[in-house]
Formats: C-alpha cells, sequence, structure tokens
C-alpha cells in the first residue's frame, strides 16, 4: 500500500507553503506502509523559533483554503518542533538544532520519499554556497 492521492496532494499544498516562507529541507516520506495512522510525513526546518512558527502559519492558512484543520497542534508555544496532525499527513516542522539531533529522516530511512514537485524552488533547500567551486 502507498499514500493515497490526496495525502500527497495535502503534503504538496503544505510544502509549497512552507516553502513560500523559506524553509529549509522540505522532505516528504511515504509512511503508509509502516504506520497505520498517517499516509505521509512532511520534514521542514527552520533556524529559529520565529521562523518556525511563520512555515506553521504559512502552512495552515494554505491548507484551512482547502478546507482542511489540524486535528491536533503540539509545540507552538515554544517554536521547536511544531507538530501538525491532518490525520493522514503528520507535518513536523523543526528548528535546525531539532532536527539535527532527533533525524526523523534516518528513522524513517526506509520509507519512500514523495515528489513534492519544488522543482528547483531554493527555498526547498538548504542553502548554499555562491562561491566558486
Amino acid at each position: 500500500m502507498t499514500a493515497t492521492d490526496s495525502s500527497i496532494e495535502t503534503a504538496r499544498h503544505a510544502a509549497r507553503a512552507a516553502a513560500e516562507k523559506i524553509a529549509q529541507d522540505i522532505v516528504a516520506l511515504d509512511v503508509s506502509e509502516r504506520l497505520a495512522l498517517a499516509d505521509v510525513f512532511l520534514i521542514a526546518s527552520a533556524p529559529s523559533e520565529r521562523q518556525v512558527n511563520a512555515i506553521v502559519d504559512g502552512i495552515e492558512e494554505e491548507l484551512a483554503k482547502q478546507d482542511l484543520r489540524p486535528v491536533r497542534r503540539e509545540g507552538r508555544s515554544a517554536g521547536r518542533w511544531v507538530l501538525l496532525d491532518y490525520s493522514n499527513v503528520v507535518i513536523h516542522v523543526q528548528h535546525e538544532e531539532d532536527r539535527v539531533f532527533y533525524a526523523l529522516e534516518r528513522l524513517w530511512k526506509d520509507c519512500p520519499v514523495v515528489d513534492l514537485q519544488l522543482g528547483d524552488d531554493a527555498s526547498a533547500k538548504t542553502p548554499v554556497s555562491t562561491d566558486a567551486e
């Protein structure tokens, strides 16, 4: 079994919203084979608590346009790791230090990566040095 089309589309909407708020390292994992509670984990990070919260706001606003509301929200007050549970899609927006420490991608490394169709959007990647190589 793989993630449903609607779950993947929700993850893509959330990823685009996160990218617009300059989220870093946006990744989606198809956890449907390993986890009965969700189809997709979307993971993004930011260098500050303020930016984590801005990304969360952007995601919630975008998904509200799709008539989607989180059934649960955790960690908003601290702004270090905010979890938005949309039932089939669970979104993790982490401070970059917490992302390195908890390494969710490593924990779920056996799960396929979902193509978020973000293209070459620089905000969806870790900033790269512009120095000549």
